[in-house]
């Protein structure tokens, strides 16, 4: 059984995505989640979207006549990515995420960018997505994957979304070496705080996905790329020192308590954050 069953990552994001949008780093891009300084990155808007940009780069490899892409993201959030990819791609883009809350931002952002025409977002869960999404040439997680609850049907289900020859990108956080008996503890915190079910480390997701029909294509690590140990995280590990005995991840300050043990795990290598894409075969 998963720890955290789909109702209660709902209930997370639906309640988090609010703050999420208004205080966190990623503001007006429309990204919940983790700026990424990679090559060429020079500014923080790039750094949120360069994952975006990746994906884009992925997709332009797959054009192959006038017609437009299909790209589906799977764990959409607000909205973000999708609009930057529709922005640069000739593609249609379809979105799924089990929060009502996050799907409404990413309609009214769809809607103000002028691209309601050809994106679209659906409330749904990724391990059972309704026929009505259609095959895609490509489609994506980011900083979604670790909440499924079953990371074999993910991936079957993704077998059948994705055309062959498509691609299928995960970017996420994957088990290193947690032989440290002080990994499990702060693994633990992680999970707590984010609401996260699934945690592979590289050979037991290309095992999974290969029983799929998707081989690895390409891997970048992305970790040497984030910011660790901003001022802000600073704070946080402060607080988390003082008041830290408190229950705090069963309160709407758990997300504060999972992100300071990621860090850890990040630091000590315990988790790396990758960027993996898979071709369908």
């Amino acid at each position: 059984m998963p720890r955290f069953a789909p109702d209660l990552v709902q209930r997370f994001y639906d309640r988090s995505t609010p703050g999420f949008a208004r205080f966190g780093q990623g503001g007006r891009t429309g990204a919940i989640r983790r700026a990424v300084w990679g090559p060429g990155v020079t500014d923080r808007v790039q750094a949120f979207h360069f994952v975006d940009h990746e994906i884009a780069e992925h997709a332009r490899a797959l054009a192959t006549s006038a017609a437009p892409l299909h790209l589906v993201d799977l764990g959409c959030g607000v909205g973000g990515s999708l609009c930057y990819l529709a922005a640069r791609l000739p593609m249609r883009g379809t979105g799924i995420t089990l929060s009502p809350v996050q799907a409404a931002h990413a309609r009214a952002r769809i809607r103000a960018a002028g691209l309601a025409d050809r994106v679209t977002c659906t409330v749904g869960d990724y391990c059972d997505l309704p026929s009505s999404i259609g095959q895609a040439d490509l489609a994506y997680a980011i900083e979604s994957f670790v909440h499924g609850p079953d990371p074999v049907r993910f991936f079957t289900q993704c077998r059948d979304l994705v055309r062959p020859g498509g691609r299928l990108i995960l970017c996420d956080d994957f088990r290193g070496e947690t032989s440290d008996p002080a990994a499990a503890r702060a693994l633990d915190r992680f999970r707590s705080g984010w609401h996260v079910n699934t945690l592979l480390n590289l050979d037991e997701v290309q095992a999974i996905a290969r029983l799929a029909g998707f081989t690895l294509h390409t891997a970048m690590p992305l970790t040497p790329m984030l910011e660790l140990g901003r001022p802000r995280d600073q704070l946080i590990k402060t607080f988390l020192a003082l008041f830290g005995w408190l229950p705090l991840h069963r309160t709407r300050l758990g997300h504060l308590v999972g992100g300071d043990a990621l860090q850890t795990c990040l630091r000590r290598g315990w988790l790396h954050h990758d960027l993996l894409v898979f071709a369908r075969d």
